[in-house]
């Protein structure tokens, strides 16, 4: 799921700020004041148009760069995103997990106050690297 992808972002410069299409991404559109923002709206944009409505995603693939012809005021930008970057800035909704533990150790957490919720979370991101 820590895949990161790369795709060529037309900007365009606009009376005020940038707008942003895609090549390989039709349809997907996007703008911003400044440059930085325009950016992150791009990879925003990204992981909008990729997820199904199922939750699942879809990536075409990424056209080369040199492949792209460009018009008068605009250039070309490569936009890097995250998949799970943007699940976590994205995907905060609680799911609740049902688990089994030894009597003993739930009996000896619970004398200590432990929140199971953070615990097993902690030791979620420290068992996957994230």
């Amino acid at each position: 799921m820590n895949k990161t992808y790369y795709y060529p972002a037309i900007f365009t410069k606009e009376d005020v700020g940038f707008s942003v299409s895609f090549p390989d991404l039709p349809g997907c559109f996007t703008e911003g004041d400044t440059i930085e923002e325009t950016y992150k709206m791009a990879a925003s944009a990204i992981g909008l148009y990729a997820q199904n409505e199922d939750g699942r995603f879809d990536f075409p693939e990424a056209s080369a760069p040199n492949d792209i012809t460009l018009e008068k005021d605009e250039f070309l930008v490569l936009v890097e995103f995250n998949l799970l970057e943007y699940l976590k800035n994205t995907s905060d909704k609680a799911v609740k997990k049902t688990l089994t533990i030894p009597s003993w150790l739930n009996n000896l957490a619970e004398q200590n106050n432990v929140n199971f919720s953070n615990v097993l979370q902690n030791a979620l991101k420290e068992y996957l690297n994230v």
